[in-house]
């Protein structure tokens, strides 16, 4: 799709309410309803497909910093997931009205009307996140229509918080699944070795990543027991991303503690902290997240890295054992982005290896030649 413009044949009034009382408004450009969630902000200068489709935005409302969204326009082979999207609403300074990519194949008022995601526009972004940044997560509620603000407050005030959702169910798959990239055009196989990837709610990315160096792809439903896992006889197990706090899937680490010493382990984002947990370690929730590109250190070489991440919540750095190294650490903050086992071959990583730059890509290719 080249050049193609966008118009609004009206425009229908909308409103962010937050629980503590702050209202911002703007114009709907999408799904006219209402949706609640938690309201958090991405810092990503592109790439917004990935993260409106990305399944750990599930029960968020998300707001990009960067001014202009939706230039590019969207297309199928980019999506980080292949049902309805779970992310609850969107926020943006500006809706771009062109769209001009050659990959495009729709424009995203009607990827939001589609999927019924409720959608502002021309709101104050930056006064948003200032609130965010002072004041950490709030619920909110997201409307387009006429609503009474008061009665959005209070919507607000009463919605379910993070901590207290199972995302998980919902987006794992139900059985046992190959995986293979349907758009693959090229492939540049290292290995065919057999990877058993817990489904927390993965992207497309991180599969395709394997899949592209010839590894035969297992989804495995998250609740999937050691003994089963074992079963499959896989020359790697991959703890994939997912939403949610990881403090409630105590099972499933469980269950990957039997794992460990019995086979190559390579943790992602949720898949990182629930390693964390099964190795005996504790996760806190950070005051509001880091979502976007982020600067991360490998520890060993002293190379910086930038990195896309989504994440709330991160392993406590004093509560690991002994015999774990920090490998990677948050440049901006600190906290811990990386860890690996000193005996075993076992690591993980908080960021998103496939996502955004591709500073650390080259992780999966690491784990595979384990």
């Amino acid at each position: 799709m080249e050049h193609s413009t966008m118009t609004f044949a009206k425009r229908t009034a909308g409103l962010l309410a937050l629980e503590d009382g702050r209202c911002f408004h703007g114009i709907s450009v999408g799904h006219e309803g209402l949706a609640t969630g938690e309201v958090l902000f991405n810092t990503t200068t592109t790439g917004y497909q990935g993260a409106f489709t990305d399944p750990s935005y599930a029960g968020h409302i998300v707001a990009m910093t960067t001014p202009q969204i939706g230039n590019a326009g969207l297309n199928p082979e980019d999506d980080e997931s292949a049902s309805t999207p779970p992310i609850r609403g969107v926020l943006m300074r500006e809706l771009s009205t062109k769209v001009s990519n050659w990959r495009a194949t729709g424009s995203l008022p009607d990827f939001f009307k589609r999927h019924q995601i409720v959608a502002l526009s021309e709101m104050d972004t930056r006064s948003l996140t200032q609130h965010l940044c002072s004041h950490g997560f709030k619920r909110g509620v997201i409307a387009a229509g006429d609503w009474s603000t008061e009665e959005l407050i209070q919507k607000a005030k009463e919605s379910p918080r993070i901590e207290d959702t199972d995302f998980i169910e919902q987006l794992t798959v139900s059985e046992p699944t190959e995986w293979s990239d349907p758009y693959a055009e090229e492939r540049h196989p290292i290995c065919s070795k057999k990877i058993a990837v817990f489904d927390f709610g993965v992207n497309r990315s991180t599969l395709r990543s394997l899949n592209v160096l010839g590894a035969q792809v297992i989804l495995l439903p998250a609740w999937t027991s050691a003994e089963d896992v074992l079963a499959m006889q896989p020359d790697g197990v991959v703890l994939s991303n997912g939403p949610g706090d990881p403090a409630r899937l105590g099972n499933v680490a469980a269950e990957i503690a039997k794992l460990i010493g019995k086979v190559p382990i390579f943790g992602i984002a949720l898949g990182h902290q629930i390693l964390g947990l099964a190795l005996g370690a504790s996760t806190y929730r950070l005051p509001f997240g880091h979502r976007g590109t982020q600067p991360i250190q490998d520890r060993r070489t002293g190379k910086v890295a930038m990195t896309g991440q989504n994440h709330s919540f991160c392993v406590a750095m004093e509560s690991l054992p002994p015999e774990i190294e920090v490998s990677h650490i948050n440049l901006h903050d600190g906290t811990i982005e990386g860890f690996r086992h000193e005996n075993l071959p076992v690591f993980s990583v908080q960021f998103h290896p496939e996502a955004g730059p591709n500073d650390t890509v080259h992780l999966f290719e690491q784990f595979l030649q384990i």
